[in-house]
């Protein structure tokens, strides 16, 4: 890759719920940043609007392990429950 060519980054975005513990732990584990990103609403009574929501940036192949990682925390910590 040359000076001029940047890396194609992509985001995941975190699911409203998360725990605070968890969306910091993960840019401490994995190298990605936490973003925010302007994204439309898809609920009935909510089309049209749009909402800042926070996601994960990274490479492809960081994002897809964040993916999992979130993931698989998130159902250890609701069967916990």
């Amino acid at each position: 890759m040359t000076e001029t060519e940047e890396e194609q980054l992509f985001d995941v975005l975190i699911p409203p719920g998360v725990p605070q513990k968890l969306i910091i732990e993960i840019p401490k584990k994995f190298p990605v940043k936490i973003v925010e990103r302007l994204e439309p609403l898809k609920f009935a009574n909510m089309e049209g609007d749009k909402r800042n929501l926070l996601a994960f940036r990274g490479s492809l192949e960081e994002v897809k392990k964040v993916e999992k990682y979130m993931l698989d925390q998130l159902k250890a910590f609701v069967e916990e429950k």
